[in-house]
């Protein structure tokens, strides 16, 4: 998509979609038919997105997704979300370089949840963890850090 088309979907800001409370993205060539045709429920704003290692099975993390996410995600075949407080798309990795290349996409049978079936570069949690799910209910931690965050970010 090139930049004239960004604007499309979302006013090219990557904003919460304005128009049809539901969107489909058809499937394309070389996506194995795992992002069916099925309309997506953005009536209520940006849809939670899991991201889910391919190879092992371990989920990595839970964020939000508009239509221009996942098209952008479509587009690049790099893992993209929206973020609620900063108000704007973002690519995995784009600051830490610990990206999600996106094997498969898949939508939940109610169409108001998408899962990222991806290959993980370092880890995905802004802790430092491979996992953003690396603690249990009570707080124990189930693993170490992969990464050190303090040498990574600027804030």
């Amino acid at each position: 998509m090139d930049d004239a088309r960004d604007t499309d979907a979302d006013g090219g800001d990557g904003r919460p979609d304005s128009g049809p409370a539901h969107a489909s993205l058809s499937p394309r060539e070389g996506d194995g038919g795992d992002l069916v045709d099925t309309p997506l429920d953005l009536s209520a704003g940006p849809l939670p997105a899991i991201a889910q290692d391919a190879e092992t099975d371990e989920v990595l993390m839970l964020a939000y997704v508009t239509r221009a996410a996942l098209e952008r995600t479509r587009e690049t075949g790099y893992a993209h979300y929206y973020s609620r407080s900063r108000d704007r798309l973002w690519r995995k990795g784009e600051e830490s370089g610990h990206d999600q290349r996106v094997v498969a996409i898949r939508i939940d049978c109610d169409g108001d949840a998408v899962l990222y079936r991806v290959e993980q570069t370092g880890g995905a949690c802004h802790t430092g963890h491979r996992s953003c799910f690396h603690r249990d209910l009570d707080g124990t931690l189930l693993a170490s850090p992969v990464f050190d965050p303090d040498e990574v970010y600027d804030d």
